[in-house]
């Protein structure tokens, strides 16, 4: 039922969006035409025919969760964005720019002057103001904390204190507590007070009068027990806690690990300080992810996708001259050997092969090393076992893959010293680029990066100039 509810909604937004861009395609095919008639009062029909169109776009918008319009704008060329932008409703501006990337979210803040940008954040809740002063101008953030009160300034600049990718930076500050020593019946009677509870709301933190937290109480035990039984007798007394210093990965492991829809987060004795929620803890995994994705390809992470072809040349020149080095280097060992390939012409066919495999397999251990380190599985007392695994798996992929290569390689040239020289070859390789693929990550990460950052372009350097250096190695000392 998930699936299918997931793709409903994926069917939705899709459908949402070709509507906005049928709308927009059907205003301007209309206004184009109304602008080459020659008729009375031409610029009043011409006002009022935009109007009319700009109206159902409008219509159609309103209808949308700020979520979805932050996708559609992010579909759409930066022409078509702000005009789609200029349409949506000032009070809702806050909640888009939220749920919208942080390329898109540039580019519509730099069409919005001081006084829209001040309004915009006047509509979030403490968190989501933290998140978005980073990327607001600086005499906008200034004016902005003038105007809040001091108990949500200082929550905003605790906020913005807090390392990025730290629980810190995630913190919530809505939340509800209750005391030990108190009935459920008085719980529930302080939540009708309320009237409302903050969103994610799955459990009372049950607090000391110094605000030290003493446990948990869920909803659900708070419905279904005595309302004349304490507090303190039903919550949960071991609760998951936070630290604002946390490392955000390791929290978003925690949620998923332990099932939380939110969580305490305490300071160093323990008092109440915030909480944390999945909906945050979500964001923050998929832009984790989009993150990995993008660096593995040498992109940065805010690079928009109707950008410039300037800019989006300019971010990518760090990488393809990263990639030209490789591949001069690699250029180079081959060069070594160019007397080997005029007298044997078959090494120029078959080198690709051993350099090729030995990326493969080398990717295979590249990738589960990433998550291994993602999850902080890899420890000082595992990483033996995993190396000598991983060239066991590299040395038996080599017997069978290299025997095989070196049949194709007799039936193919006729050539049994050739066809020896193939499976050592490739034998040998696939043993390197699984300790490339194993290394590689780890060495990024000490010198204090993402593992996915650049590492599949150090592994395909050391597979392809390793491979080329082993393979005409050999023939060069075993066949010329």
């Amino acid at each position: 039922m998930t699936d299918e509810h997931e793709d409903r909604a994926q069917d939705h937004l899709e459908t949402s969006l070709r509507q906005v861009t049928e709308l927009i395609a059907k205003q301007r095919l209309v206004e184009g035409l109304v602008h080459k008639q020659d008729m009375p009062r031409h610029e009043l029909v011409e006002q009022l025919v935009h109007k009319q169109n700009l109206a159902e776009l409008r219509t159609k918008l309103d209808e949308l969760h700020p979520a979805d319009v932050a996708y559609i704008l992010e579909a759409l060329p930066l022409e078509d964005r702000l005009m789609v932008w200029d349409l949506v409703k000032a009070e809702r501006d806050g909640d888009i720019l939220i749920e919208a990337s942080d390329a898109v979210r540039e580019s519509l803040i730099a069409a919005m002057d001081n006084r829209e940008l001040l309004a915009a954040a006047h509509s979030l809740d403490t968190d989501e103001i933290a998140d978005l002063a980073p990327d607001l101008p600086h005499d906008v953030v200034q004016e902005l904390l003038k105007t809040l009160d001091d108990a949500k300034r200082a929550q905003v600049v605790s906020s913005l204190g807090y390392a990025e990718d730290s629980v810190g930076a995630l913190m919530d500050y809505d939340f509800v507590t209750i005391r030990a020593d108190v009935t459920l019946e008085v719980g529930l009677r302080y939540l009708r007070m309320l009237g409302d509870l903050p969103s994610h709301t799955d459990k009372l933190f049950v607090v000391e009068r110094d605000m030290t937290v003493v446990g948990t109480l869920p909803i659900k035990r708070l419905l279904i027990h005595d309302p004349e039984v304490f507090v303190g007798a039903v919550m949960s007394d071991d609760p998951v806690t936070f630290h604002p210093s946390d490392d955000a990965s390791d929290a978003a492991q925690a949620f998923e690990r332990y099932d939380l829809i939110s969580a305490p987060i305490v300071d160093a004795k323990d008092r109440l300080v915030g909480r944390l929620t999945v909906d945050v803890v979500m964001d923050y995994i998929r832009a984790e992810a989009e993150e990995d994705m993008l660096a593995a390809a040498g992109l940065r992470e805010d690079e928009d996708l109707f950008t410039t072809v300037w800019k989006a040349a300019k971010n990518r020149w760090l990488w393809l001259g990263i990639n030209l080095c490789t591949a001069l280097f690699a250029s180079r060992v081959v060069g070594a050997f160019e007397g080997s390939i005029e007298k044997l012409a078959a090494l120029a066919a078959l080198m690709p092969i051993v350099a090729g495999m030995g990326g493969n397999s080398g990717s295979q251990t590249l990738t589960l090393v990433v998550r291994g380190l993602a999850l902080n599985l890899i420890s000082k007392d595992n990483a033996k076992r995993l190396v000598l695994k991983e060239l066991g798996i590299a040395w038996l992929n080599g017997m069978v893959w290299g025997s095989v290569m070196g049949l194709v390689t007799y039936l193919l040239y006729s050539n049994p010293a050739l066809a020896v020289v193939m499976s050592a070859a490739m034998l040998l390789n696939l043993m390197v680029s699984s300790m490339a693929g194993y290394y590689a990550p780890i060495l990024i990460t000490r010198l204090g990066h993402d593992p996915a950052f650049g590492a599949h372009v150090l592994l395909t350097f050391i597979t392809d100039s390793m491979g080329f250096f082993i393979f005409l190695g050999l023939a060069t000392v075993f066949l010329l």
